[in-house]
């Protein structure tokens, strides 16, 4: 400081404070870097301590995906609707009676019990009589017009992840079995859980075996799976949107909301799940319809993708 000795006192106690405040903004500018370093440091430490996943080779190990609004976008029921109506197996009048229902479902957000046995009773009436081979062959050409364009990559490259790992990856959805499993092998899947509805000689008698799987039925029907399988559900995966599908959530190790909607954000929140939402504009509006997959005794279906990611949010 003695350099500063020609300086007025007023001056010298500026420059005095300059030289503090350059030497304090150094001395801050090294700390700095350094904690980023060290953030740097134990993010890399962490990311090596975690397990990869999913496990290379972990043949215990598999993915289950719930179909609307997870995999695709919007529901797969109603896309089935409106290609069976493309084809005369109903009138128009019914397929607006069933848009209405939908969009009840979607604005309601719940699942009203006496819509849902409605729908489904209208939908076992549509198919019945009609030989399940039909629905098969146009459950192909459906996937084509309505339900190839609307797959979520996002998703779809969570199930690959699966796939490339060497775990099997299974659609659970409230969609006939038959259409589900056509959705499942286009998008090169394992293979599919999903209604089961009651056929004679290949023909449909308009009747369900059980009910349609969906809610705790998804969760009976994937540990059943597991059993089958010899697979350890602490090291498989489970992604749904919906609320609904808790129950099967709760089953897995690993379990993911997808496009969540309300309720299930929350519950994820709690549960420090992971989350991932791939709808681009309106994230809180529901883009699928959660109640659609209890329509699941008539049609559609669309298979599973998913998009791993291992870290959480």
């Amino acid at each position: 400081m003695a350099a500063l000795g020609w300086l007025t006192p007023r001056r010298r106690s500026a420059t005095a404070r300059s030289v503090l405040a350059g030497e304090a903004s150094a001395e801050a500018a090294r700390k700095s870097s350094q904690d980023v370093q060290d953030i740097e440091d134990a993010l890399a430490k962490e990311a090596t301590q975690e397990p990869e996943f999913p496990v290379l080779g972990d043949d215990r190990a598999a993915a289950f995906f719930d179909l609307d609004n997870t995999v695709m976008q919007g529901a797969s029921i109603f896309h089935f609707g409106r290609g069976l109506h493309k084809r005369k197996f109903f009138e128009t009048r019914d397929l607006l009676k069933f848009a209405w229902q939908q969009a009840w479902f979607r604005l309601a957000g719940s699942e009203d019990p006496e819509h849902m046995q409605e729908a489904r009773d209208s939908a076992l009436s549509i198919v019945k009589g009609h030989r399940v081979a039909e629905l098969q062959s146009i459950g192909e050409e459906i996937y084509d017009e309505y339900m190839a364009e609307r797959i979520w990559p996002g998703t779809r490259a969570l199930a690959e992840a699966h796939l490339a790992a060497g775990q099997k990856v299974w659609l659970v959805t409230a969609a006939p079995v038959e259409i589900a499993n056509v959705i499942a092998r286009r998008l090169g899947l394992t293979g599919a859980l999903g209604t089961v509805a009651e056929s004679v000689d290949g023909v449909y008698t308009g009747k369900l075996v059980g009910e349609p799987l969906h809610g705790p039925a998804k969760a009976e029907a994937v540990k059943a799976l597991a059993a089958a399988e010899g697979l350890d559900l602490s090291r498989c995966a489970a992604y749904s949107d919906s609320h609904n599908d808790i129950p099967m959530l709760s089953l897995v190790g690993h379990p993911y909301a997808i496009n969540p909607d309300a309720k299930l954000r929350k519950h994820a929140r709690q549960l420090d799940w992971r989350l991932r939402d791939y709808r681009t504009a309106r994230k809180a509006a529901k883009v699928g319809i959660p109640a659609a997959a209890g329509v699941g005794a008539v049609a559609g279906g669309t298979a599973a993708a998913i998009a791993l990611h291992r870290r959480r949010r």
